[in-house]
């Protein structure tokens, strides 16, 4: 089966209606959804994600959480491997990509994922394959 990553943007832009990637997220992931692929969110972008909740309070981010439970994706820990894989693509790459999306795609990669999706379409090329995920310019 077929394994699909999300980067912290997805998830924030389906969180966030008024978000310019919202609808576009939400038909990503529904479509990965559809053809029953298996769905992870790296810790790095798990925790990514949280920030803004928990700058408003305890409840806000329990109420994300609990929409991440429910999701049918895991949350894909950190490893020896990713973390030294992230390491390289941030030396090869430098400020073109910064740690928390380099610890994003090395998940993906030494995951072997079939799918990364992002809302950053600025990344540069990468040893996997990046959909990024268009939204309209204007919420």
């Amino acid at each position: 089966m077929a394994l699909t990553i999300f980067d912290a943007g997805v998830i924030i832009a389906i969180l966030d209606s008024g978000d310019a990637h919202h609808a576009a997220a939400r038909e990503a992931v529904t479509g990965a959804l559809s053809r029953g692929e298996d769905l992870a969110i790296p810790v790095s972008a798990y925790a990514e994600v949280l920030v803004g909740p928990y700058r408003q309070s305890d409840k806000a981010a329990a109420t994300v959480d609990a929409f991440l439970a429910a999701l049918p994706a895991r949350v894909e820990p950190a490893t020896r491997e990713i973390a030294a894989t992230a390491a390289r693509l941030r030396a090869q790459h430098g400020t073109r990509l910064r740690l928390p999306d380099a610890l994003v795609v090395a998940a993906a990669v030494e995951l072997q994922a079939a799918h990364l999706l992002t809302t950053d379409a600025a990344w540069p090329s990468l040893p996997i394959e990046v959909t990024v995920v268009a939204g309209s310019e204007t919420p």
